[in-house]
């Protein structure tokens, strides 16, 4: 079940990335409910899911701890 979590997690961020606010809102919400281990892989995740994407590139450190 944590899987869809974190599956769910993508999906959104991915229909929010349009706006940086937004995102950035979302991110929040999904490093609050994760558990450590689904952090990091979403750490990954956006580490390529961002690469094309600029202006959402300050949200990752968001993920820095």
């Amino acid at each position: 079940m944590p899987r869809a979590m974190l599956d769910y997690t993508k999906t959104i961020l991915q229909k929010v990335s349009f706006d940086v606010k937004l995102f950035t809102r979302e991110l929040q919400k999904a490093i609050s409910r994760l558990l450590p281990s689904e952090v990091d892989e979403l750490r990954i995740w956006l580490q390529f899911y961002l690469v094309d994407k600029p202006e959402l590139q300050s949200t990752l450190v968001l993920l820095k701890v």
